[in-house]
């Protein structure tokens, strides 16, 4: 079984004024393009054999493939989108300090990160802004757009569904499926919901290359299964359960409730401040006190 990665979102806001069934959607677009990367193939010579796992190929280098490290592969998603924004804006080029500060890394591991493509950028200079978006969407495999089946169509189904943002980033939502017969026919987005029954043939005609998993839990590893023995073998998985798969199947987990504990870890560990400064235990584990209630 492959391991499974904690996806961390690329967006933490709550989702504007769309509220926060869309803030998961964002997040999610981030992860997916970190999914993406178990289905490129390691070369952009189309005669060379496909690369291991965890190898990547800068766009149009040709050279030896390099080793990406996995967290790497993570913050290269979030340059990216900090790139493109500053190319909407008509910005040329950027310096490591830059773009380090807007994407909320240290300017030493940005650098790091890029060198891993090749590119160091020009001293006193920076980085071409419209070259490095080039590079990292060759390397991530966004130069294309890539198929994704959603299967679960609940309440975060339904935002995942109607989420644009999914486009702009090389994916687009092929296909809608779900278990429920009473769901099926139901237009979302354009998109009518198929039946679960109808995979084969979903990821058949649209090529599917990654499936997302948004059923509950105890679903979830079926629908897994149904996903392998069709073929696909990226998945997302937003169900709070860990998916069994066989070698070569790579899933990253999004699971919500984790990402509040960790929250919750970083609040619990600001309150030891408040105790060395004389505040007392007590009153670092009241917490505020609600008017009316007691």
């Amino acid at each position: 079984m492959t391991d499974q990665h904690e996806a961390m979102p690329a967006d933490p806001g709550p989702g504007g004024a769309d509220g926060p069934r869309v803030g998961r959607a964002r997040a999610a677009a981030g992860v997916l393009g970190r999914a993406v990367r178990s289905t490129l193939p390691g070369r952009s010579d189309p005669r060379a054999e496909p690369a291991g796992p965890g190898r990547v190929e800068p766009a149009g280098s040709g050279r030896v493939e390099r080793s990406v490290p996995e967290a790497t592969v993570a913050r290269l998603a979030v340059y990216l989108r900090v790139l493109t924004a500053l190319a909407e804006q008509g910005v040329v080029t950027v310096s490591s300090e830059e773009l380090a500060t807007v994407a909320g890394v240290n300017s030493a591991n940005l650098r790091k990160d890029l060198s891993h493509l090749g590119s160091y950028g020009t001293r006193g200079v920076g980085y071409e802004v419209a070259v490095l978006v080039e590079r990292i969407a060759g390397t991530l495999g966004l130069t294309r757009h890539r198929a994704v089946a959603l299967i679960g169509i609940g309440n975060l189904g339904h935002a995942l569904a109607g989420y644009g943002g999914f486009a702009t980033r090389g994916f687009h939502i092929a296909a809608l499926l779900d278990a429920d017969r009473g769901r099926v026919g139901e237009r979302i987005a354009g998109l009518t919901v198929r039946h679960i029954d109808d995979l084969p043939d979903v990821v058949r005609e649209h090529d599917v290359a990654i499936g997302v998993i948004a059923t509950p839990a105890q679903a979830a590893q079926e629908v897994c299964d149904q996903l392998v023995a069709c073929g696909v073998t990226s998945i997302l998985n937003f169900a709070p359960t860990v998916l069994a798969v066989p070698d070569g199947v790579d899933v990253r987990k999004v699971d919500l409730a984790i990402e509040l504990q960790i929250l919750s870890f970083h609040e619990q560990r600001k309150l030891r401040p408040m105790v060395a400064r004389g505040g007392g235990v007590a009153a670092a584990l009241s917490g505020p006190t609600l008017e009316g209630v007691g």
